[in-house]
C-alpha cells in the first residue's frame, strides 16, 4: 500500500501455529537506497520478495535493511534475505539490540519462556524449543548501530527514535518528508483505532510509557504499524488519549 512517495506499507500473511495474521513491513526508497524495515517471520523470503516487486521496485536492489527490535517476526527472514542477494545489504539496529540480533545474547522473548519452563506444560516446551531453533536459525550481524536522535540522510530525512520497553533497543522511525511514524511494536492497529500493544507482551512497561510520551514532539499524520497497518488523522491526540488511559 503507497504511503507517499518513496514509501510502501508492504502486507505478508502468515499462518503463525493455526492462526491467520497479517505484518507489515515497510519499503523505503529513494535514488540511492533502497531500504526494507523489519523482515518478517522466518521462511517468508518468497513473500518479501513478492510483495516488494508489486511496489515496482526490484528486490535485488535492496540494499539497506533496518531492525526496529529482536523479536523473531522482525528479523526472521533477514537471514534467508541476506543470502538470496548478489549486492552487498547493510543492516542497521539500535545498539541495544545488537547483541540479542547476533546471538551474544538470549532474546528476551525465549528468556522469559525459558522462566518458566519448570512448572509449563508440555505444548510450552514445545513453542520454546521452536522458537529457540528459529532464533538460531536466524543470527545475522549488524553492519551500523544507531542511536536515539540520529537522522539518516536518505529518502527524505529518517528519524531514529529510541522506544524501548517492548524490548530493551526497540526503536520507530520518523519519515520527516511525509511525516509518517514506523511504530514497530509501540503501537498497534486493532478494530480501526490506534492503541499501545498489551501490556503482557512488553518487556518494560514504564520504559513503554516514556516512549510514548516521546512522540508527541513529533507532527505525525501517519501511522504504519507492524501489526494492524494503517492509522489517519489526529495522531497525536489520539497518543496523548492512549497515555490518559
Amino acid at each position: 500500500m503507497k504511503i507517499a512517495n518513496g514509501v510502501e506499507m508492504l502486507e505478508i500473511n502468515s499462518n503463525i501455529m493455526g492462526m491467520d495474521s497479517v505484518i507489515n513491513p515497510t519499503l523505503i526508497w529513494d535514488k540511492d537506497t533502497i531500504m526494507l524495515v523489519d523482515a518478517g517471520y522466518p521462511g517468508q523470503l518468497s513473500k518479501i520478495r513478492e510483495e516488494i516487486e508489486k511496489t515496482g521496485i526490484e528486490f535485488n536492489k535492496l540494499n539497506k535493511v533496518l531492525l526496529t527490535h529482536q523479536d523473531i517476526d522482525h528479523i526472521g527472514s533477514l537471514s534467508s534475505i541476506l543470502e538470496s542477494l548478489p549486492n552487498e545489504v547493510k543492516v542497521f539496529a539500535h545498539i541495544e539490540e545488537k547483541a540479542y540480533i547476533n546471538g551474544e545474547k538470549v532474546p528476551v522473548k525465549l528468556a522469559e519462556l525459558e522462566t518458566k519452563l519448570k512448572n509449563g506444560a508440555e505444548e510450552l516446551k514445545m513453542i520454546y524449543e521452536k522458537l529457540k531453533t528459529g532464533f538460531e536459525n536466524c543470527k545475522v550481524n549488524i553492519d551500523k548501530t544507531l542511536t536515539d536522535g540520529e537522522e539518516l540522510q536518505c529518502c527524505g530525512g529518517i528519524i531514529v527514535i529510541f522506544t524501548p520497553g517492548h524490548t530493551p533497543g526497540h526503536i520507530s522511525l520518523y519519515l520527516k518528508e511525509s511525516k509518517t511514524l514506523i511504530a514497530g511494536d509501540l503501537l498497534m492497529v486493532k478494530s480501526g483505532k490506534l492503541v499501545a500493544f498489551p501490556d503482557s507482551i512488553n518487556f518494560d512497561n514504564n520504559l513503554n510509557e516514556k516512549s510514548l510520551k516521546k512522540l508527541l514532539k513529533y507532527d505525525i499524520e501517519t501511522v504504519i504499524c507492524y501489526h494492524g497497518g494503517i492509522y489517519k488523522g489526529k495522531v497525536n491526540e489520539r497518543i496523548e488519549r492512549i497515555l490518559r488511559e
